[in-house]
């Protein structure tokens, strides 16, 4: 069970391991883009290219979705950022459970958006969760776990792959260990549990009082969406790469200040962020220098609402 691009190694390897996969669930086709076309989820379409079969119920919690899945008799089942709460008559339904792949390392960061608030909030450390989906969120006992650091400019766009692959391999020796039963369940402490709960467009606002570090957590945390936003002469405008500056200043939160071939920010604390790639709103993502020379930036202008 399982839709996004997160998912797909994690069925590519329980392909390869040589497991019978009775039946894939994914969430119907979605319009699309600008045509609207209906288009399958990137797992439907590595099913489909595996020649699986493929159940696309719109909710996996009606009686007849139940008795479908019911009737494959599944040992056991995954779940992959499925997309839709696992009711407990599907639970129940296999024997080994419903073993779910969670990128975080649990119990910190449950919830529906881990990697990006991982990276947002500054961890140095991540990695991903095997555990048994029980009725709460992502609070099943845990399986098996696995470490991956986080680079000091690593994007949640760049870390997402790595651990989709590092989820896959985990996976894959989870199935090994509770088919054998060297598997020893571990309940969660809910005392050590931290929510990652799904992304707001506000989440994306930038506060220029935050020390630079924090906003540049936030700047590569925050990707594909919502993004780091501000404002620039009444219109937004996204920040995608950044870099925390040596430099420190004592300029009011948001000014701008011109550098010889880029732009600084003065954020709060005395710190400055240095940008590198920006994207005012309706035009194409452009370095940081293009963006000040083409807009001619002045000296002392501002981001975000102007100081009192």
């Amino acid at each position: 069970m399982g839709t996004p691009e997160f998912a797909v190694p994690t069925l590519e390897r329980i392909v390869a391991a040589g497991h019978e996969v009775v039946s894939v669930i994914t969430q119907p086709d979605r319009p699309k883009g600008r045509t609207q076309a209906m288009t399958p989820s990137p797992v439907k379409t590595c099913a489909l290219l595996h020649g699986l079969a493929v159940f696309q119920p719109e909710r996996v919690r009606r009686p007849d979705a139940v008795a479908a899945i019911a009737a494959l008799q599944p040992d056991a089942m995954v779940v992959v950022g499925y997309g839709q709460i696992i009711p407990q008559s599907v639970i129940d339904l296999a024997p080994l459970g419903i073993i779910n792949v969670h990128a975080s390392l649990l119990p910190k960061l449950r919830g529906a958006a881990p990697i990006q608030w991982a990276i947002a909030r500054g961890e140095t450390v991540t990695g991903v969760t095997t555990m048994r989906i029980d009725a709460g969120l992502d609070t099943g006992d845990i399986l098996l776990r696995a470490i991956m650091p986080i680079g000091n400019d690593e994007t949640a766009i760049e870390l997402s792959p790595k651990l989709a692959v590092l989820g896959a391999g985990l996976l894959i020796q989870t199935l090994d260990a509770l088919a054998d039963g060297s598997i020893v369940p571990q309940k969660q402490d809910d005392a050590q549990a931290t929510l990652a709960p799904i992304l707001k467009k506000k989440d994306g606002r930038i506060d220029w009082l935050r020390p630079a570090r924090e906003i540049h957590n936030q700047v590569r945390g925050l990707q594909p969406w919502p993004g780091a936003t501000t404002n620039f002469r009444g219109s937004a405008l996204r920040i995608w790469l950044t870099r925390v500056a040596a430099e420190t200043h004592d300029a009011a939160a948001g000014r701008l200040l011109r550098e010889p071939n880029g732009m600084l920010v003065a954020c709060g604390a005395g710190t400055a962020l240095e940008l590198l790639e920006v994207q005012m709103e309706g035009r194409k993502r452009m370095s940081a220098e293009a963006f000040a020379n083409g807009h001619r930036v002045l000296d002392n202008e501002f981001l975000g609402e102007l100081p009192n």
